[in-house]
């Protein structure tokens, strides 16, 4: 019996632009972690993976996929300095992209 090709699970995405939404994002997130009051050995770390994220050779991941892998964490830094707008983009990210 011949089984049907199951569907590309990216089509959902189609029309999207998770790429510029991520952009839009992670400036979000300098604007935080760039505040030496704000920022910590983790941000700083985070920072240096984004820095190569757009480089295939020596990135890690994607700024897409660093954004979505750690969620949680960009999402306690917005909600810490009620940055009500940057958390509404990151969960508007997490549901259409992540």
């Amino acid at each position: 019996m011949d089984r049907p090709t199951p569907p590309d699970r990216y089509v959902s995405f189609k029309g999207i632009d998770c790429d510029g939404n991520a952009r839009q994002i992670i400036a979000r997130l300098y604007t935080h972690i760039d505040d030496p009051a704000k920022t910590n050995a983790f941000w700083e770390r985070f920072r240096e993976k984004l820095a190569v994220a757009d480089d295939p050779l020596a990135r890690q991941a994607d700024g897409l996929c660093l954004l979505c892998s750690n969620i949680y964490y960009i999402a306690d830094l917005f909600e810490e300095h009620e940055d009500a707008e940057g958390l509404a983009m990151l969960r508007r990210l997490e549901d259409e992209c992540c």
